[in-house]
């Protein structure tokens, strides 16, 4: 019997496995496909949200903290499993001034840099940038990492330290007299007096068997790739809710559709059509540039976007980690170390009262 039993392998799951092992406790990592293949596979993987201003406090309290963990979680990672996440200062440009004063107000009241550009300025620094846009907002500490290579730096650096159980599907959560007591796979039965749940989109799914669940659902984000040059883009570029990011090699990934399609993951025609469209109206340079790939995720929506983070009620030993919506890599270091706090009954980072599980919120 391990001490805790996470059930989930994206990139929730193998931060907060990370976490409980690196805090001492014995863990094992149940995975129904292959560790990091969803969602986190398929993110951008902007260090922070996506107009950072419109979330709530209790999200930007989660993605600061992340902010300021990165840099020393990536240096970690290089030196535990010998892959470089590519953590880059990119910084990030948002080209909707409606929201001006609004994120101004934001940024002052957070700790956070924005700066406004506009004309030659902002042609200067973002040469490719279409002739029509002339006003924007930049935020320069702002970085990004490759996904990939973030979740398959993490499962290597902990492989060695936990139980890791992939292509293994939880069928059922046991619980006995109020306390939870493991899980059932087709392989057989898992004991673990403490489960935490990091499923993302497949959260509320799992937890139908005990009556009440959190309000999270599957909604699909498509995203196509840039085949580019290293250096033809300077910034993650946002405008009219659709975003660039620019990587070291020169690909480019341009997103994202929001489509409430249930569990539902194949690509469309016309959203390609429709994604290619908005990338090079933003940067006309991309109509000569060739797509190289095309993709879908999906991702695990909650009300406001805050995430589910704490004890599922009723059930001793249960707890979720799940419902991060669009911001699960910049929140995931906070949120993993917020439930590994509560796992652990230690003096918890954050205050954990505004990501309480309440099928209600």
């Amino acid at each position: 019997m391990s001490d805790v039993l996470v059930v989930g392998g994206g990139i929730i799951g193998l931060l907060t496995a990370r976490e409980l092992v690196e805090s001492g406790a014995e863990v094992t990592l149940i995975e129904m496909g292959e560790t990091g293949r969803e969602s986190s596979w398929a993110g951008g993987g902007i260090i922070s949200p996506i107009y950072p201003w419109r979330y709530a406090d209790a999200v930007t309290a989660l993605a600061t903290w992340s902010q300021h963990a990165y840099p020393e979680l990536v240096e970690a990672l290089i030196q535990e499993a010998g892959m470089d996440p590519e953590l880059t200062l990119s910084g990030m440009l948002v080209l909707d001034m409606e929201e001006h004063s609004v994120a101004v107000s934001w940024a002052e009241r957070h700790g956070h840099t924005i700066e406004a550009v506009e004309g030659a300025y902002l042609h200067e620094i973002e040469p490719q940038l279409g002739s029509g846009l002339t006003r924007g907002l930049l935020l320069p500490r702002i970085a990004q990492v490759r996904t990939p290579r973030l979740t398959k730096a993490v499962r290597r650096s902990i492989e060695e330290r936990i139980q890791l159980r992939e292509n293994e599907e939880v069928l059922e959560l046991l619980v006995d007299g109020g306390q939870v007591t493991g899980v059932r796979t087709p392989d057989g039965t898992i004991q673990a007096r403490r489960v935490v749940i990091c499923t993302g989109a497949w959260t509320a799914k799992l937890l139908e068997q005990l009556g009440e669940t959190p309000d999270i659902a599957p909604v699909r984000g498509q995203m196509i790739l840039f085949y580019g040059k290293p250096g033809q883009i300077n910034h993650i570029t946002l405008h009219r809710e659709r975003y660039l990011i620019p990587r070291r090699d020169g690909r480019m990934l341009f997103g994202s559709t929001l489509e409430h399609t249930g569990f539902v993951k194949t690509t469309t025609a016309e959203a390609k059509e429709a994604l290619y469209r908005a990338a090079f109206e933003m940067f006309p340079v991309l109509k000569r540039t060739p797509i190289e790939d095309h993709w879908a995720g999906l991702r695990p929506s909650s009300p406001s976007g805050i995430p589910f983070i704490g004890a599922y009620p009723g059930v001793d030993g249960l707890f979720i980690n799940a419902g991060h919506f669009r911001n699960g890599l910049v929140t995931g270091p906070a949120s993993a170390r917020l439930a590994t706090d509560l796992v652990l009954g230690r003096t918890p980072i954050l205050n954990p009262a505004p990501y309480a599980v309440d099928a209600a919120r």
